[in-house]
């Protein structure tokens, strides 16, 4: 049985729908670059122009956030499994790229082609996964029933831009019944070394002019109670350079788990193979040297701007993500307090992700993106990139979950021991006020600039998978000053 599925954030709420477009494109960066070069709308904006032929792409239910309980001796197993589906699907998505006009000539050969391959592959590792939690006295039902995948249509591409004739019909068939109401959706690099895949993706449709948003946002009203304070740490915004596209929540142990980059600050030590004792230990970027803990997000990437050093790299283009690495201009963190009562201390190594890298494919349960410009933060967008006026930034803001079970610093599917709180600031029943991170990502990025996020191969760089991770490595006598800071109604470092 899938686990409790807990509140969307507030943020997403009061934002756009999630997004309905999906892309199927040509090879390597000219089919991303299809703005530039298929003419202009009316309004003198490349990237919002005619488009033309549908496109599909491959979704799975999603394994992790099924998952009830994985006992300590399991974890190594299941995380490998988990590793593997990812793969399993991003080698599926590949070979369904390349054989788009096979796709169209012949109804079958999707299913049989590439989901019922991919459903074989899925069942052998679904029943791993099983034996495994059942060797540390787990029995988690229903597993059998995640190995069938299906087809995910919509979204619209411009023609002649790398394109190969066909595609449409591949999504029309093959798997529509199957897989339809959720994915897991990630992608691999493919198999035995051979030529990765296209980066497809975003579609204009993508985008939104920040001035044809309304603005959106309201924050619940405080109450006599409320801890107002704000607690700052500042980690710099990844001078040093540190990428990888391992999953240290997700999948421990597994090298490029994310199949695509990550920027980090605050904590150095963070790879796939990072345990707690590494990151107590670690160096980390953070002006308070007490503060190690570790602070993740997707790379945005200027797809105009040529290759970045990692195009031949797994989770940059040998996954599908490429174009140079924008870094940004500002990235400001703070803990904030609760509109209703006062906030208790973090555990040490409390794991926290928000948002859904598979949000395309999976839905919108666990979406938590929220895209903006300078000048226009009131009017928060979910599944759209933003068109910034000259003189304005992009922003990417993230509202982590500020309500803790009280034991756990994490869980099976890496969300049901947090949750965020209601839209009037409170916490549901045996839940517990912690102090919510807010982070503020901002970026140059000059108007005319083709951009995207770095997303599993098959998520096609919607703007709706975007997401953050946090590791909480404060020292004790750090964390103690925070929640006194918060719960007193100050402003701290």
């Amino acid at each position: 049985m899938k686990p409790k599925t807990h509140k969307r954030s507030p943020l997403l709420n009061r934002t756009a729908g999630a997004a309905a477009a999906l892309l199927l494109g040509g090879g390597g960066l000219a089919a991303v670059n299809f703005y530039a070069s298929a003419g202009t709308s009316n309004d003198g904006d490349s990237r919002k122009g005619a488009v033309a032929q549908q496109a599909s792409t491959i979704a799975c239910p999603d394994v992790v956030d099924r998952l009830e309980k994985v006992p300590r001796q399991s974890r190594k197993e299941v995380s490998r499994e988990l590793g593997r589906l990812d793969a399993q699907i991003g080698a599926a998505y590949k070979r369904l790229v390349e054989n788009r006009r096979a796709a169209a000539l012949d109804k079958s050969w999707t299913r049989n082609a590439v989901l019922d391959p991919l459903a074989s592959k899925r069942r052998a590792s679904l029943d791993r996964i099983r034996i495994a939690l059942e060797r540390a006295g787990v029995r988690q039902a229903g597993l059998e029933k995640l190995a069938r995948c299906g087809m995910k249509d919509g979204g619209t591409v411009r023609p002649g831009d790398g394109q190969q004739d066909g595609g449409q019909q591949g999504g029309q068939d093959g798997g529509q019944q199957d897989g339809q109401n959720g994915g897991q959706g990630d992608g691999g690099q493919g198999d035995g070394g051979e030529a990765p895949p296209p980066q497809v993706g975003p579609s204009p449709e993508d985008f939104v002019d920040i001035n044809d948003v309304q603005p959106n946002v309201q924050e619940p009203e405080a109450q006599q109670n409320a801890s107002t304070g704000v607690f700052k740490t500042d980690c710099g915004v990844n001078e040093n350079g540190k990428f990888n596209s391992d999953n240290i929540i997700v999948a421990p142990g597994v090298v490029n788990a994310a199949h695509h980059m990550h920027d980090y600050v605050g904590n150095q030590a963070n790879d796939a193979f990072a345990v707690d004792e590494d990151l107590a230990q670690g160096e980390t970027t953070c002006v308070n040297q007490e503060d190690q803990s570790t602070y993740y997000w997707p790379v945005l990437r200027d797809l105009t701007g040529g290759d970045e050093a990692d195009v031949n790299t797994p989770g940059g283009g040998l996954d599908g993500n490429v174009g140079k690495i924008i870094t940004p201009a500002e990235v400001t963190m703070e803990f904030e307090g609760s509109p209703v009562g006062e906030v208790v201390e973090m555990p040490r190594f409390l794991r926290i992700i928000t948002g859904d890298a598979k949000a395309f494919t999976n839905g919108t349960d666990n979406a938590n993106s929220s895209w903006s410009c300078t000048g226009f933060e009131d009017r928060q967008i979910a599944d759209k990139y933003p068109l910034c006026p000259e003189g304005s930034q992009v922003v990417r803001r993230f509202e982590f979950q500020s309500c803790w079970d009280g034991q756990n610093a994490d869980s099976a599917n890496h969300r049901t021991h947090v949750d965020f709180a209601n839209e009037d600031g409170s916490c549901d029943e045996g839940f517990v006020a912690i102090p919510k991170l807010v982070q503020r990502i901002v970026y140059d990025v000059p108007e005319g600039t083709n951009f995207a996020v770095d997303t599993f191969p098959e998520q096609l760089h919607k703007p709706i998978t975007d997401h953050g991770d946090f590791i909480n490595v404060f020292s004790e006598n750090l964390m103690a000053k925070a929640v006194d800071c918060i719960n007193n109604g100050q402003e701290c470092t």
